[in-house]
């Protein structure tokens, strides 16, 4: 199955357990805020998860296109993006984790087609400070499921350690982790306001047995060790506690909020740890290719990077972001200016990001026919934007090199920003990527420098008024 076929079967499988598929939100969401970015699909969904009442009813599922630029300077490695799809369900207060971990196991086992002998899962340990108990629930519906199909299912608790468990180098097939697999809007337990619903979680994860760990992220491997032997496909959230003033009561309505990768699951079903090899993103670097003449095996990262920012920048951009030096704006700019810089590594020096929009609306014109209807709107905006960068590109770059014999301070930063054009993100990395020293405080006087610009600019301004 390539990730269009998941796609429809994830929804198709749902739709005939109950679900009603909902529309996706915009990547810039709606009266909130306190983020950019819609980065899960449940985003869209926060008032019914606090107890509204959805007009689609109470199971609900979709997949939604999902921004997260916390992992840009990540993407590069075989599984982070910025963008990508998140396939979600959802049980407002309706069935719970009996009926959800038994559905996502048959439908990555006997949907997709996953080995059982190479799903790995986590879950929450408990929290005895604040009364919460632990999740034996979840793992014996785990356990059971393994047993079935004559799988071992041996537990291990690993409390809140990620760097390498007392484990063996394969792990237990069952893991429980505490601050790990608690999900909440605050990010912890302890940190939730009264009244605010959290939950344990349980993370689904394959195994690519053929990758060697890598000590430098712990003496044993385990799920959540980040040398990509385990891969997390998917986290079925169990909504279950409030903050109270004392600590935490159970909810009247129990909540289930599913989030999936669908990429990552994609690649799973073809058994590659790579998710550029999964058909979302492989079209785009078979293009890559054949504009470069260069190969993904010996240019791998910078094609890494080039197709998941555009992927990115074009969908923002069918949803209204134009490249601009503010909030969503200086996002899409950073994501498209990334991009040709890592493409000038490919060797590529003239515009062509109108010659990849195509291969992007192609992949996505069944799912979101938006994206192809508003193709010339897109190739304008990058096309505009890329223009405008490449004008300074070469220069910046020889200004960096410049810079090198000494500390880079944000004063200097802010040159390239100002003069060149460079998100001032990007010349961190560059300088970084080079073994050029920046200052630890470039951050402050980057932003003393901008204050300073401002400054000037309001100043200007009231003489021409």
């Amino acid at each position: 199955m390539d990730a269009r076929d998941i796609r429809t079967a994830y929804l198709k499988f749902y739709e005939q357990r109950g679900h009603n598929s909902i529309v996706r939100a915009s990547l810039v969401p709606r009266n909130d805020p306190t983020t950019l970015f819609n980065g899960s699909g449940m985003q869209q969904l926060l008032p019914y998860l606090l107890g509204a009442e959805h007009p689609g009813g109470n199971r609900l599922v979709d997949s939604q296109p999902c921004v997260r630029v916390q992992d840009i300077e990540e993407v590069g490695d075989n599984r982070h993006t910025t963008f990508f799809e998140m396939l979600g369900n959802w049980s407002l207060g309706d069935y719970f984790k009996s009926e959800q971990i038994p559905w996502f196991w048959e439908f990555l086992t006997e949907i997709v087609g996953l080995d059982p002998a190479r799903i790995y899962v986590s879950c929450f340990a408990g929290d005895e400070a604040n009364g919460i108990a632990k999740d034996t629930e979840s793992a014996d519906i785990w356990q059971s499921l393994f047993s079935a199909a004559g799988v071992d299912s041996e537990r291990v608790d690993l409390g809140t350690e990620r760097g390498g468990g007392e484990v063996g180098s394969q792990g237990a097939r069952i893991a429980f982790y505490s601050g790990k697999n608690w999900w909440c809007r605050a990010g912890a337990a302890e940190a939730m306001p009264v009244g605010e619903p959290g939950g344990p979680d349980s993370e689904v994860f394959y195994l690519y047995p053929d990758i060697a760990h890598d000590t430098a992220y712990g003496l044993f491997c385990h799920q959540n060790c980040d040398c990509g032997r385990y891969i997390e496909l998917g986290n079925s959230v169990f909504m279950q506690y409030a903050r109270t003033e004392s600590g935490f009561a159970t909810l009247p309505r129990k909540n289930v909020d599913y989030g999936g990768g669908l990429e990552r699951i994609a690649a799973a079903a073809i058994d590659s740890p790579d998710v550029f090899t999964s058909s979302l993103l492989w079209p785009i670097v078979e293009q890559l290719s054949a504009l470069t003449g260069k190969s993904y095996d010996t240019h791998t990262t910078s094609m890494r990077v080039v197709a998941d920012h555009l992927r990115g920048a074009v969908f923002l951009a069918v949803d209204g972001v134009l490249p601009s030096n503010k909030e969503q704006g200086y996002v899409m700019r950073r994501l498209v200016r990334r991009a040709i810089r890592f493409a000038f590594d490919l060797g590529v020096e003239e515009n062509f990001l109108q010659k990849i929009v195509p291969t992007i609306a192609d992949l996505y014109r069944d799912a979101y026919p938006e994206v192809a209807d508003k193709h010339d709107d897109v190739v304008a905006a990058l096309v505009k934007e890329e223009k405008a960068f490449r004008q300074t590109l070469r220069r910046g770059l020889r200004e960096l090199v410049r810079m090198s014999d000494r500390l880079i301070t944000g004063d200097e930063l802010f040159v390239l920003y100002d003069t060149y054009g460079f998100p001032v993100e990007l010349s961190v990395e560059e300088a970084r990527s080079n073994d050029i020293a920046v200052s630890e405080q470039w951050r402050q006087e980057f932003e003393k420098c901008m204050h300073v610009q401002r400054e000037r600019s309001r100043a200007a301004n009231k003489m021409h008024l």
